[in-house]
């Protein structure tokens, strides 16, 4: 996945950001930790319908989530509309994903609405704010 660059392109952060997600889907955390803000303000609007807030906290949640699956068969990310304007970016689509569980049970769909923020944070882009809720197609 690499470190990031001095002055990353937004291009170069969707990439190690997707990587992110598939990583975060199979339990491993840190290239998720990696991309997402380090500093204040900072907000995660989770699936069950939580509000988390401060970029510590939601790093915290974010490692119990991911202690929570043990893999995927499939994490595919569908991008609606993404764009950048200065140190401010933006990323919103669908994530369908097949996950397993730490409960061991078959693997079940997850499929999310999903937006996210990102800013830039000493020339590197950062995820500071996710709003992810399920799918209702129809």
């Amino acid at each position: 996945m690499g470190a990031p660059m001095a002055d990353e392109t937004f291009a170069d952060y969707l990439s190690r950001r997707r990587a992110a997600s598939d990583a975060f889907v199979t339990g491993d955390v840190a290239p998720l930790h990696a991309v997402s803000a380090t500093s204040d303000p900072a907000t995660i609007f989770g699936p069950p319908g939580t509000v988390v807030q401060g970029a510590d906290a939601v790093n915290t949640v974010n490692a119990g989530g991911a202690a929570r699956f043990t893999g995927a068969e499939r994490n595919d990310l569908e991008t609606l509309h993404s764009g950048e304007d200065g140190d401010l970016a933006w990323w919103v689509g669908v994530q369908r994903s097949v996950v397993s569980m730490d409960d061991g049970g078959e693997p079940v769909p997850m499929d999310l609405r999903v937006t996210e923020l990102y800013r830039r944070e000493g020339g590197r882009w950062a995820l500071f704010h996710r709003h992810a809720d399920p799918l209702h197609e129809g």
